[in-house]
């Protein structure tokens, strides 16, 4: 891997800028993508973006700035995309430092902004290499996410095209999926989520090997189907469904045939039902019959001593004598069956009972 340190003017890096919704921001004679598909909106109050000029015209140290080096041999800022914009738009006449605009200037004091000397580091190598430099840099500020860190890596036609699905406030996967994902779609988390899905895991892999494709239909893709799934096995969407891992189930029983109003039904019992702690992980259950992702509510201490008391210490199932510590609580008619978690239908096993019971 090479790093490099270079001095730019402030000249140098207005030339040629450019903020357009549609195509990024440029600058630096069109050589330096500003905002590349994996950064942020502009989000410097007035008061920093104020702190930043003033720095300019003072002369003050501006802290150092990391521009990665691309393919074609332009670059993209991995850090300092903020300050950028800020001296860019000042220069381009966007807002007034102190009540005047940059066109209001003396030359002497517009030849002390643009002569300003920003420090950057341009790093170029491997992929891997990249990617573990810039987690080691990215440790002042606001801190990039993990996917934003990748789509530097990846960067190329495919992270160009993905991000009008994925990227944007108000992009397609957030009016199609914001009921069931978290997080935010400007800090690449419906991205990451929807590659972690069609990879099963393996993000990396897959950005590698999608890096240089002219789109990525196939994501959109996926995703639409993905959520299309959702919405015709499970009709009717609840608070609980944000954030459940629907790429994992999609990909497990697409396949498989629901009847939906029955789902529906069995859903809304369990919902009710105040043995289940875990509310989310029904959608799981009703799937997979895995009663682990519900939580079922466990007896409570007093619940124990009364059934120990009642069993005058004796394990139900051996008829041994016990401690009580030495024992765990049972359902006496098996959760599933009906049973609930009450005193009337609790009973104490030893240890080893009540596992054997739970393995069978």
């Amino acid at each position: 891997m090479e790093i490099e340190l270079k001095e730019i003017r402030v000249r140098e890096l207005a030339e040629g800028y450019e903020d357009n919704a549609e195509d990024g921001v440029v600058g630096f004679g069109g050589k330096l993508d500003i905002r590349p598909p994996y950064q942020r909106e502009f989000i410097y109050k007035d008061k920093q973006r104020d702190a930043v000029i003033n720095t300019l015209t003072k002369d003050f140290p501006l802290n150092v700035m990391y521009w990665a080096v691309r393919e074609d041999g332009n670059f993209e800022i991995i850090d300092g995309q903020q300050r950028t914009i800020s001296a860019c738009q000042y220069v381009d006449g966007d807002f007034a430092f102190e009540n005047k605009y940059f066109h209001n200037l003396q030359k002497d004091e517009k030849d002390q902004i643009l002569d300003y000397k920003l420090m950057v580091y341009l790093c170029s190598g491997t992929d891997s290499e990249r990617l573990e430099w810039f987690k080691i840099i990215n440790i002042a500020g606001e801190k990039l996410t993990d996917q934003e860190l990748r789509n530097a890596v990846y960067s190329g036609s495919w992270v160009s095209d993905v991000k009008r699905y994925f990227s944007k406030n108000g992009c397609p996967a957030y009016g199609m999926g914001n009921d069931y994902l978290n997080g935010s779609p400007i800090r690449q988390d419906y991205l990451e989520t929807t590659i972690k899905w069609i990879s099963n895991d393996s993000i990396e892999h897959y950005m590698a090997e999608h890096q240089n494709e002219p789109n990525a239909n196939e994501l959109w893709l996926y995703f639409q189907s993905v959520i299309n799934w959702v919405k015709a096995v499970f009709p009717k969407c609840r608070k609980e469904m944000k954030g459940i891992q629907w790429g994992f189930l999609y990909n497990e029983f697409k396949n498989q045939k629901f009847d939906s109003k029955k789902l529906e039904e069995e859903i809304t019992k369990l919902m009710q039902d105040e043995d289940v702690t875990n509310k989310k992980g029904i959608y799981l259950y009703v799937l997979n019959r895995k009663e682990k992702h519900l939580n079922i509510r466990a007896f409570s201490d007093n619940q124990k001593r009364e059934a120990y008391e009642r069993q005058k210490g004796i394990c139900i199932e051996c008829k041994e004598h016990f401690e009580i510590s030495e024992m765990e609580a049972d359902h006496i008619t098996p959760w599933h069956e009906g049973g609930k978690t009450s005193a009337e239908n609790c009973q104490m096993l030893c240890r080893d009972d009540n596992r054997r019971k739970s393995g069978k």
